[in-house]
């Protein structure tokens, strides 16, 4: 995993699946030891020592929570591992329910207190499920790219004009507009579909002059991305190798990408025109467009343009 997906993916993820399905491990190998360990003394502390399906019921619930305990614990499927909980807890309740009815007095109230802090792990197993779930979902739908492009400049002013955040929009095609907050943030409008704008805003997180810039979407965007830019020195002094790393995840998923190649804007070829752009706007001041493609090479733009038609004798 290298540094933009330890960038976006946290930022995706949001702090439930990095550390509560971990606890909830923990918690359940504390619930499944002292079940197995001392399921007399659970009995009592639950007010269920009365019930002679106790001895039974309480050293198989032990066993079931060290299984979630090693699934928690391995970090894979947090989201399924944690619905398993879900499970158990509602099992549990059912279990508590029918005994409360059965029960007055010192061990009523232990098993209600019981009841309670059950429904309250149960709540916390469901709430860190479903956050894990929509992190799952949003990993499987991020996009990941690496391109690169070689320009006949040093890295120092390959750096200098990426650097400054509002010369973005002079060669990617979808932004509109970057504005710089102060050295680190800025606020940024793209077109979106349909012809509707999308805006975020985003930092910058590491900053190596002349040689790379790393930035990500602050929490909160639609569409979620983080990034990497390299200003490497070409081979036998041909200028920079700007090399791109990037991640986001797109509003509409795996649709949305599809629709989007559709017309021709799969994304992948949008970082690739946007770079040949910057080749063209560092290297000759001003992005080229031939006769024959002036408005770009989308579906949608060459349904607009007109072929190439030979010069007339007067201006030959």
């Amino acid at each position: 995993m290298d540094r933009v997906d330890t960038v976006l993916l946290p930022e995706l993820d949001g702090p439930v699946p990095a550390t509560l399905p971990r606890a909830l491990g923990l918690l359940s190998l504390a619930l499944g030891v002292g079940a197995l360990a001392a399921p007399r003394s659970l009995a009592r502390l639950t007010g269920v020592d009365d019930s002679p399906a106790a001895q039974a019921v309480i050293p198989a619930v032990g066993a079931r929570e060290l299984v979630h305990a090693v699934g928690l614990l391995a970090g894979r499927r947090p989201a399924g591992w944690a619905w398993t909980r879900v499970a158990g807890d509602a099992l549990d309740l059912t279990l508590l329910g029918r005994a409360m009815a059965d029960r007055r007095g010192e061990r009523r109230r232990r098993l209600a207190l019981t009841t309670a802090a059950i429904a309250g792990i149960a709540a916390l197993d469901t709430a860190v499920a479903a956050t894990a779930g929509r992190a799952r979902r949003a990993r499987a739908r991020v996009i990941r790219m690496e391109i690169a492009v070689t320009v006949n400049r040093s890295p120092a002013e390959a750096y200098r004009f990426w650097r400054d955040m509002e010369n973005l929009p002079k060669f990617m095609a979808h932004l509109e507009s970057v504005r710089a907050d102060d050295l680190r943030r800025s606020h940024w409008v793209a077109r979106g579909p349909a012809g509707r704008h999308v805006e975020w805003d985003a930092e910058i997180i590491d900053d190596q002059p002349n040689r790379s810039i790393t930035w990500r979407s602050l929490p909160g965007t639609r569409v979620a991305n983080a990034g990497r830019v390299r200003f490497v020195p070409a081979p036998g002094d041909r200028g920079t190798e700007v090399r791109v790393r990037l991640r986001y995840a797109p509003p509409a998923g795996a649709l949305g990408r599809a629709v989007a190649k559709l017309f021709g804007e799969e994304p992948e070829q949008q970082v690739r025109d946007d770079l040949r752009r910057f080749k063209q706007v560092l290297e000759a001041g001003e992005v080229v467009r031939s006769e024959g493609s002036p408005n770009g090479i989308s579906v949608r733009q060459q349904a607009m343009q007109r072929p190439a038609q030979p010069l007339p004798a007067s201006r030959r």
